[in-house]
């Protein structure tokens, strides 16, 4: 009796190393994306490969506090972590179908039959059932491994997700910080300009009162000093609104952003180039690019998941049990069961219609996958040269400045003399004036793009696995 349902067995068994559907196989990088980037040759960038915990190039302990306040508490790394929870249950679950199934049933029935009512020998009757059962499914044709790999592939993009939100916070969190100092000290900034303008404003009005000077005059300067004012409050506000965002990005309400996080007065500086890799240390670190790639992983196992279909399904399984009128001849006599259950739903149009579509899916994951490498690499390409482009225009904004700036000294020493006029002072002041704004706002841009260029390298990577882990 034993025998067929041993053979059966075994059977099952050995197709059970058969795996239905593509084998996933990583794609080589080609040699083009591999290589060192366009802008590599800049001395601005070296070509080491980037650090993880990248902001403390800026040597900002205030700012290192921050950046890990952020990690712990912002919202949208809570929402990646507890969807990377989700996904690695869902791993859990698709490794149970794997195992086997256990099942008890139990009950009871009171009653009374006609029988008994028309003997005259009335009462009920009581029926008790208890029964174990064990079932385990032979993987045939693969699906639950396909299952358990696919169900794997997606909670490491998870994983890699909840990295690409985290480089995303690290970012912004340190561009808010450099964005409410570089507003510092452009508001220092319009306001030495300002006490500028009202000394030069004090000459003209002590030139005019003696007739060296007109009451135009004096208006030209007090209009382009008030202009020079108005810009003040602008720029706190623009202060203000930096330092919300780094409080929500930290997850905290505004009044409790510590107040050390605005002491910073000065524009945030980098002390040594950025170094920036090659592409192919981009491609390994950059976790869209990563969760792309185990996208295409999922989707290329869930092909497998669909052709299992094709081949029947085998179960093995056993139960015992018993049924009587109490508890002491329950099992008495015991009844048992044990043998191998097919199940094979013949439908092969309907099922090459599912492996289409999965085939469909894997193509577009592909696309998607050779999207994030462009997108990684153009950005970062785009964000070196922003950043060059920003270092050399401060450099050129700086020498205007300079040259500014001696002319401004020259203009008041020859209009203390008498030899021109206050308009031609005004035009000087009015030069140093945007100069010196100017640099201050170039200060702030070459900050920015520095951040783009960090976060277009995935910065943050090596520190948000840390924290994964």
């Amino acid at each position: 009796m034993f025998k067929p349902l041993f053979l059966v067995a075994a059977s099952a068994l050995a197709l059970a190393a058969c795996t239905s559907g593509p084998d996933y196989a990583a794609r080589p990088l080609s040699p083009t994306a591999a290589a060192p980037f366009l802008g590599s040759g800049s001395p601005l960038v070296s070509a080491a490969q980037p650090a993880g915990d990248w902001w403390r190039l800026y040597r900002d302990p205030v700012l290192d506090g921050l950046v890990t306040d952020a990690l712990a508490a912002n919202t949208d790394v809570r929402v990646a972590a507890g969807r990377l929870e989700r996904a690695r249950a869902l791993v859990r679950q698709a490794r149970s179908a794997r195992e086997p199934q256990l099942g008890v049933s139990a009950g009871s029935q009171v009653g009374r039959s006609p029988q008994g009512v028309a003997s005259g020998q009335g009462g009920t009757d009581l029926q008790l059932d208890a029964g174990l059962s064990v079932a385990y499914e032979v993987d045939l044709a693969g699906k639950l491994a396909r299952s358990v790999e696919a169900a794997r592939g997606d909670a490491d993009a998870a994983a890699f997700e909840a990295d690409a939100v985290r480089v995303l916070v690290v970012a912004e969190t340190t561009r808010a910080y450099a964005d409410a100092a570089s507003a510092a000290t452009r508001i220092a900034v319009a306001q030495r300009i300002v006490e500028l303008l009202d000394r030069s404003l004090a000459l003209t009005e002590r030139r005019r009162v003696v007739g060296l000077a007109t009451g135009l005059d004096t208006a030209r300067i007090a209009a382009l000093r008030d202009q020079r004012q108005a810009e003040v409050p602008l720029l706190e506000a623009d202060r203000t609104a930096a330092l919300l965002r780094l409080a929500a990005l930290t997850g905290r309400a505004p009044r409790d952003l510590p107040a050390v996080a605005a002491a910073r007065t000065d524009t945030l500086s980098l002390d040594q180039p950025i170094p920036v890799g090659d592409g192919a240390g981009l491609l390994a670190r950059r976790p869209d690019v990563r969760a792309a790639e185990r996208r295409l992983a999922a989707s290329t196992a869930r092909i497998g998941v669909a052709t299992a279909d094709l081949y029947p399904s085998i179960s093995l399984g056993g139960s015992v049990g018993g049924s009587g009128t109490s508890v002491s001849n329950l099992f008495n006599p015991l009844s048992w069961l044990v043998g191998p259950l097919l199940n094979w739903t013949v439908n092969r149009s309907a099922t090459r219609a599912r492996i289409a579509a999965a085939e469909a899916d894997s193509q577009i994951a592909l696309a998607q996958f050779d999207g994030s490498i462009l997108t990684a690499l153009q950005e970062t390409e785009t964000a070196l040269s922003a950043y060059q482009g920003a270092q050399q225009r401060r450099t050129a904004l700086a020498s205007a400045r300079t040259q500014a700036e001696a002319v401004v000294r020259r203009t008041r020493a020859l209009q203390r003399e008498g030899q021109i006029s206050s308009l031609e002072l005004l035009d000087a002041e009015r030069t140093y004036a945007d100069a010196e704004a100017s640099l201050a706002e170039s200060d702030a841009r070459i900050v920015s793009a520095q951040i783009d260029l960090f976060r277009a390298l995935g910065g943050g990577w090596l520190a948000a696995q840390a924290a994964n882990r």
